[in-house]
């Protein structure tokens, strides 16, 4: 990857919105990369929400990204599991599911997926 330009945006100016239920997505483009912020609303779990607008049985986006507040736990379709927390950098394959755990906000700060997560069929 090389930088060709300096820019800077921000995510509460973000050049495309998101909104399932219980569930925003900020993208921001800088050059060729694509960036977003996710921030999922406690009670959300992706076979809920996002799945109603990509019609997958379970997600079909790999994920790499830092998250900056609250708790997800993943499902993968073979059933093993881990749980991200503030702080944590993560990584997650296509075939999961994911659900907020708590009362808090999860928001993930993701440099892989955001082009493509969260998009209607």
């Amino acid at each position: 990857m090389t930088v060709n330009a300096l820019e800077a945006k921000s995510f509460d100016q973000p050049d495309e919105k998101r909104r399932p239920p219980k569930t925003q997505v900020d993208v921001v483009t800088l050059g060729d990369t694509t960036l977003g912020r996710f921030t999922f609303e406690p009670g959300w779990r992706w076979s809920e929400t996002v799945k109603t607008v990509v019609h997958t049985d379970t997600c079909q986006v790999n994920h790499v990204g830092i998250c900056a507040a609250g708790t997800l736990t993943v499902q993968m379709e073979d059933g093993s599991q881990a749980t991200v927390s503030s702080g944590h950098a993560y990584t997650i394959p296509a075939g999961h599911d994911a659900w907020v755990e708590g009362d808090e906000a999860f928001v993930g700060y993701e440099v892989m997926s955001a082009a493509t997560f969260a998009k209607p069929a």
